[in-house]
């Protein structure tokens, strides 16, 4: 299992999240009945298919074990096992929060992941 998961979000809606102090998830999220997250393999794929070209993003990464079994890896694009959370997020599973800018070449510029 992935220690560490991420999600990529607009800076707008994760600083209300971080004001009410639980994220519920973006409106994809909540369309779907889940928050999506990507593994560290996943997340650039994520970024370009997803979030192509827009601005004022973040990268969040968190704790998986800190999820419980709300949290469960489903097959998704091309087979790959997504990590998906049928619950709200707890802030306290938030390992850290960092910008995620468009580079030069228009792609995002992640920054240094952990494991």
């Amino acid at each position: 299992m992935h220690a560490t998961i991420y999600k990529i979000t607009p800076e707008a809606l994760w600083r209300i999240a971080e004001a009410e102090g639980r994220f519920a998830g973006a409106p994809v999220d909540l369309s779907d009945g889940f928050i999506h997250f990507s593994t560290r393999e996943q997340a650039i794929e994520t970024a370009d298919r997803h979030f192509g070209g827009q601005e004022g993003l973040l990268l969040v990464a968190v704790d998986a074990s800190a999820l419980g079994e709300k949290l469960i890896f489903e097959t998704s694009r091309g087979g790959a096992l997504f990590p998906h959370l049928y619950a709200e997020m707890p802030m306290s599973a938030v390992k850290w929060v960092k910008p995620l800018p468009l580079g030069a070449d228009g792609k995002h510029a992640f920054p240094d992941m952990e494991p």
